[in-house]
């Protein structure tokens, strides 16, 4: 395996827990999963986002530092890799896009304190599809806390991801066009999936992939 550590990302509902779970599987990767469904102010911020967005953009931050500080400075001789699905950053690009413009300024001091001191991933892929196949998602998983999202929301979250990449020159990034395929459901659609993130080469910056 040439890459240590393998980030997958995507928009809410864009299947990147899924996908780790199963490369996870095939390939017995360590898997850094994001714990989000224990977080008290996740269902709050859907009902009241003015209210409750700096407490959760928080401790969100903390939460990811402290899980990714600890797996990632742990070794592991049993598995092959570690797979993520999430990056440290996202925690600025969500922050972005639902604090307010002093609330930002301030978090993005305290991010910028603790980012520099977690490691890079070799590769990061972010799993891209349209808005209106992540809300047709989000609605058959059927997290109640989940319903109030709207497509203005997830598309501010693909903007900031997308000004990340612009901005990110000195990492591997793969985008990954899935609009067409269903790589849960779909062997082939998975296989090809699995081949484009493993067996090609890419270069430091952008590299976009149409599936």
């Amino acid at each position: 395996m040439k890459y240590n550590y393998i980030v997958i990302e995507g928009n809410i509902g864009a299947g990147k827990t899924s996908l780790v779970k199963m490369i996870s599987k095939q390939y017995n990767a360590r898997m850094i999963l994001e714990q989000f469904a224990d977080n008290p102010f996740l269902p709050k911020f859907y009902n009241d986002q003015e209210r409750y967005s700096f407490p959760l953009e928080l401790s969100f931050l903390a939460d990811r530092y402290r899980q990714l500080k600890t797996k990632l400075g742990d070794q592991d001789l049993f598995t092959s890799f570690t797979i993520s699905d999430y990056y440290f950053m996202k925690s600025l690009i969500f922050a972005k896009s639902t604090l307010a413009d002093d609330e930002f300024r301030l978090y993005r001091q305290i991010f910028n304190i603790i980012y520099q001191s977690l490691p890079k991933p070799g590769l990061y892929v972010y799993l891209h599809l349209d808005v209106e196949e992540l809300l047709y998602n989000i609605n058959c998983r059927g997290r109640d806390y989940e319903k109030s999202i709207t497509a203005e929301y997830l598309r501010k979250i693909q903007n900031g991801y997308f000004e990340f990449f612009k901005q990110e020159t000195n990492m591997k990034i793969l985008v990954i066009d899935t609009c067409n395929v269903d790589f849960v459901n779909n062997n082939v659609d998975y296989e090809n999936l699995i081949s484009t993130i493993f067996d090609k080469k890419y270069q430091k910056g952008i590299n976009r992939v149409v599936l």
